[in-house]
């Protein structure tokens, strides 16, 4: 099997364990705050990582930290607007909006950095759009309860466009950087940020529940350590 095969397979499973967190994030959010709660779950994940490739910080220079900078701060606005939306909304339009990142990642390529795409990246991204739509609505709803925009939904919307650049600056450094270094670099920054925006953007209180560790556990270790360990590794051979 191709590394290029491998890296398609291995982001197609990253997709499905993120997927499956909404529901789990949503109600662990009834005894959290969301600020609070991604907080801890980078400082967790930045743990797993750092103890998986210690060797890895020995060889981060500053050349390294520069171009894992704007990954780790597009990483840090994402889950702070995702997780403060998913507080507002339902866990299918959460997955929808974010979903969006999927046609905005062409298309912020070519209106910012004159990267031209293909026919065929365009209809992809369009249908994988079309997709998560007939995901996202429940049976028997209708396109218009996609149009009820609430508070929620506009901060989710502005995770798409977070996750975008993430994708994005996650590509450029994964092409120049050893992934270990990227995949610890990016959620230690974010952690740092999302521990200094706790008091200053919301009032942190948490109640210790069976679902907020589960879910801390779970999202920590595989849907943050795992899967932005796979995804720097697989983006550079992938475009």
């Amino acid at each position: 099997m191709s590394r290029s095969t491998k890296a398609h397979l291995l982001l197609v499973l990253i997709t499905l364990i993120w997927g499956t967190t909404f529901v789990l994030v949503k109600d662990a959010l009834r005894d959290i705050t969301p600020l609070l709660f991604n907080a801890v779950r980078f400082t967790m994940a930045t743990a797993v990582l750092t103890a998986t490739y210690y060797g890895s910080l020995r060889r981060i220079r500053r050349a390294e930290l520069l171009l894992a900078l704007p990954v780790g701060i597009f990483l840090f606005a994402g889950y702070a607007f995702q997780t403060t939306g998913l507080r507002l909304t339902t866990p299918s339009k959460s997955g929808f909006i974010t979903g969006v990142s999927v046609v905005l990642v062409p298309l912020f390529l070519y209106l910012l950095f004159r990267r031209k795409t293909t026919v065929w990246a365009v209809f992809g991204a369009l249908l994988a759009f079309a997709g998560l739509a007939l995901l996202a609505l429940p049976p028997g709803s209708q396109w218009s309860e996609l149009a009820a925009v609430n508070l929620g939904d506009w901060l989710t919307l502005g995770c798409a466009v977070a996750f975008a650049f993430h994708i994005i600056f996650l590509g450029r450094a994964s092409e120049r950087v050893a992934f270990q270094s990227v995949a610890i670099l990016q959620t230690c920054i974010a952690a740092i940020l999302m521990w200094i925006s706790v008091p200053l953007l919301e009032h942190p209180h948490v109640l210790w529940s069976p679902r907020v560790l589960v879910a801390l556990v779970i999202t920590s270790v595989f849907a943050t350590a795992v899967a932005f360990g796979v995804q720097s590794w697989a983006q550079q051979f992938t475009p």
